[in-house]
Formats: structure tokens, C-alpha cells, sequence
């Protein structure tokens, strides 16, 4: 939903009701995740996307419903491969979308919401999808405050609790508890959709493969940040507005830098002096990706730099050297695509074989 937040944020400024449509649910080869969303608004404008293409006719005539009647509605989708085929659809699987109305009156948090959101501040908002509670009641959840009600005391103050502790984690997903927030009954049904801070893209080195690997980290919804300790290289004009520049010695910066489960480090430098150091202090905190530049050679000789360094075989697993995948790349520009590939694949357990030499499911097969 993040995506679509700016054009929701206008409507509800302007007092302009709209219904808002997420995906709660997934299961089997459902092409998008809990928490896509698509939205009618104003003149039947609609923006974002709950299926990829497969069932947003059906979703856009049930949210003209809910504009109309003013009340939630939950709908199931769901076609096998061979039938969503038969019927020029893209895809297979089943989804289960809550629609529900947003104005100031049904909805009075909103708009600080999609402010948080936009500021990159970390808020989780609680909806009533199913059960004895009002079925699209709405709660916002940050880490110091909540706004909204979910129609009952007790449900408020257990939701609180776990939209903090999926907040912290970034997750997303359906939980269920009894009518007055009972933790092991499952009468109600309610979808937490954490809005985390955006993960961190570091690059080190300012050239031109960084300009590149910085657009697409920027374009993938990273808070990309590139550091050189050479001032000439590392100059603001280089890079894209929305990308952070500060020149220090890539070492000193990372070990002064907080780093998470989602941060991904690209050390572009290919310079011993820089990359040594920067990499031992990067293999021995967290991260989702640690890349590095270079070839065959310069990789072989920079591990043995490393463990001499006094790295583990263990963490020097986690080195993604030579970078990327092996798509035949020349220039700044392919390679930042074949360095964003590999990031995706390492991220979703993807293989980086061409879809015409696999069989099954092209996403991740889930259970409901």
C-alpha cells in the first residue's frame, strides 16, 4: 500500500471518500503478498493493484458497493491455473480481500498514517477483518501512541501489544483472538499491516557502477546511502536527490551506522585499502546482502586478506563476491540490474533460471 499512499492521502485530505481494498489473505500461487492494496476514489479513479491483473474488475464493482453502502465487505478469489488460463487470467491461487470505506469520520487516523508513512516512521495499522467485532474497525498503532478503536477494550489493548512486536519486525499478517482480546480463542479475525522504516541500500565506492546500483537500489524502495572517502568522487551532483552522500572512510562510516536483517551493503570500491577493512567490519554484523566488485583474482586475493584478518569460513560465507548474477552485464547500468537481481533472489529464495527452463508455480506456493 505504501505505493499508493501519496494519491490516498490527496483524497483524504480533500475529504474525498474512497474504499480501500487489501489483500488479507493468500494462499497457493497468488502473485501478491498480504498487504497489497488498490483503492476507487473520486470519478471511479483507482490506483494500485490487489492481484497483478486477475481479479481487480470484480474488486473495483465490490469497492462502488462499499463506497455506496458504507459498510466493509470481505471477498474470497480463487482459480486454478487451468481456469484463470481458460479465461485469459495470469495467474492461479486464491486471495481474500477486505474492502472497507476511509472518510475523516470513519477513519480519523488516516491521514496521520499515511504521514508517518511518508516520513519513513515506523506505524502498524489493525483492521477487523472477521467476526463479532465491526469488520473494517481500524486501529493505528506506533511505538508511543495509538489512535482508532476496534470496537471493544480488551481487543485494543491485546492488538496493541502484538502490532508493537510485529512492528519491530516489519511483518505483516492475520492474527486471532476472542471477542474481548482473548489470546487463545480465534473469533476474531484481525489483519496487522506493519509500515516499517524502508531497508538500507549502502554503497561504498562513488563511481559510475554506484550511480547505477544507487538508482535501481532508490527505484526498489531502499534508503540508499553512498559513502567514499575521496571527496572529488563522492559529490551529491553524481547521484540521484533521494540518495544520501557522505564522505568518510567506508569503514569508519558502516561501524558508526546501525545495520538490520534487511540492510544491503554494496562495496563497489574494489581498492584493498577500502575494501578489507569495510568488508571485516561488514561480515560481522547483520545484513541481508554483502556484495563486493571485483574479479575472480581480486576476489581469491582479497579472502585471503580476510582471513588473515582473522574471518571465520563462516562469515565469509556471506559474501556475495564476484557481485551479481551472471547476466552477460557490461555497462554501470546492466550491472546495477544484475547486482539487483541478485538481491531479489537472495531475498525471496529465487534461482535466477529463465521461467521458460522451470515447471509449477512461478511464486513461492503458500498455504492459507
Amino acid at each position: 500500500m505504501r505505493e499508493i499512499l501519496p494519491a490516498l492521502g490527496r483524497w483524504y485530505a480533500a475529504r474525498a471518500p474512497f474504499a480501500l481494498a487489501t489483500v488479507v489473505t493468500v494462499s497457493r500461487s497468488a502473485p501478491r503478498d498480504p498487504g497489497a492494496a488498490m483503492a476507487v476514489g473520486p470519478e471511479d479513479e483507482v490506483v494500485g493493484s490487489v492481484s497483478g491483473g486477475c481479479v481487480e474488475g470484480a474488486v473495483f464493482e465490490l469497492a462502488r458497493e462499499v463506497m455506496a453502502s458504507g459498510r466493509a465487505e470481505l471477498a474470497s478469489f480463487g482459480y486454478s491455473d487451468e481456469d484463470a488460463f481458460a479465461v485469459g487470467l495470469t495467474c492461479g491461487g486464491e486471495i481474500s480481500v477486505l474492502v472497507r470505506p476511509v472518510t475523516p469520520e470513519t477513519d480519523p487516523a488516516f491521514g496521520a498514517v499515511a504521514a508517518s508513512v511518508a516520513a519513513g516512521e515506523p506505524v502498524t495499522v489493525a483492521t477487523v477483518v472477521d467476526g463479532p467485532a465491526p469488520r473494517g474497525a481500524a486501529l493505528a498503532v506506533w511505538p508511543d501512541t495509538v489512535a482508532g478503536t476496534l470496537g471493544a477494550p480488551g481487543l485494543d489493548v491485546a492488538v496493541t501489544a502484538d502490532a508493537r512486536g510485529e512492528l519491530a519486525l516489519g511483518a505483516t499478517g492475520t492474527r486471532h483472538y476472542g471477542a474481548r482480546g482473548e489470546r487463545r480463542e480465534d473469533a476474531v479475525a484481525v489483519f496487522l499491516h506493519s509500515f516499517a522504516p524502508p531497508p538500507r541500500m549502502l554503497v561504498f565506492g562513488a563511481i559510475d557502477y554506484a550511480a547505477a546500483v544507487a538508482r535501481i537500489g532508490a527505484f526498489l524502495g531502499y534508503r540508499v546511502t553512498v559513502c567514499d572517502a575521496r571527496p572529488v568522487f563522492a559529490t551529491p551532483k553524481r547521484f540521484p536527490d533521494a540518495v544520501e552522500v557522505f564522505v568518510d572512510w567506508p569503514h569508519r562510516y558502516l561501524r558508526a551506522t546501525d545495520t538490520d536483517e534487511r540492510t544491503v551493503v554494496c562495496v563497489l570500491t574494489h581498492d584493498p585499502k577500502f575494501d578489507v577493512p569495510l568488508l571485516e567490519e561488514a561480515l560481522r554484523r547483520p545484513a541481508a546482502y554483502i556484495g563486493a566488485m571485483g574479479s575472480r583474482r581480486t576476489h581469491d586475493e582479497r579472502l585471503e586478506r580476510l582471513l588473515d584478518a582473522g574471518l571465520t569460513e563462516a562469515e565469509l560465507s556471506r559474501l556475495r563476491s564476484p557481485v551479481g548474477l551472471d547476466l552477460g552485464a557490461r555497462t554501470p547500468e546492466e550491472v546495477a540490474v544484475s547486482v539487483a537481481a541478485e538481491i531479489i533472489s537472495l531475498r525471496w529464495g529465487g534461482t535466477g533460471t529463465p521461467l521458460t527452463a522451470t515447471a509449477g508455480a512461478i511464486h513461492a506456493v503458500r498455504s492459507a
